[in-house]
């Protein structure tokens, strides 16, 4: 699991989609996660030793790992999580949104005008052989 406590997550799927909040407890064996003002039930509760008044309580409940994301704390944007493993055996987290990342959309971006460019040079290309053979028709 690569969600840790204290992580600013947003919902992308459930009642809650497009809330956002922080990690506040992280349940490996249940593949669940805890996130404050997410998944909050109604209680109701007698009165006990611990809740002398008893009552309607409301309480955060876990929720799925599938159904949350991580926020990239650069953008703010959704994203996921991967390990790199460096040279000197530390292990970085890396977020696939960020610009610390091959797949950044600004890298992304230039590499599409690049290839927008070649394609625009051999239609141009093209364009010429096809006014070449009408030429000699």
């Amino acid at each position: 699991m690569k969600l840790r406590k204290d992580d600013k997550v947003i919902v992308i799927a459930g009642r809650d989609k497009g809330k956002t909040g922080t990690v506040q407890a992280v349940l490996p064996q249940e593949n669940k996660v805890v996130v404050e003002n997410i998944n909050i039930v109604k209680r109701h509760t007698k009165p006990s030793k611990k809740i002398p008044r008893g009552g309607i309580l409301d309480v955060t409940k876990p929720i799925d790992v599938s159904k949350v994301m991580v926020l990239d704390p650069a953008s703010g944007k959704p994203a996921r999580v991967s390990y790199v493993i460096k040279a000197d055996g530390s292990k970085e987290r890396i977020y696939k949104v960020s610009a610390n990342h091959d797949n950044h959309p600004a890298k992304a971006e230039a590499t599409k005008s690049k290839k927008t460019e070649d394609k625009a040079k051999d239609k141009d290309k093209a364009g010429t052989k096809a006014n070449s053979k009408a030429g000699k028709k």
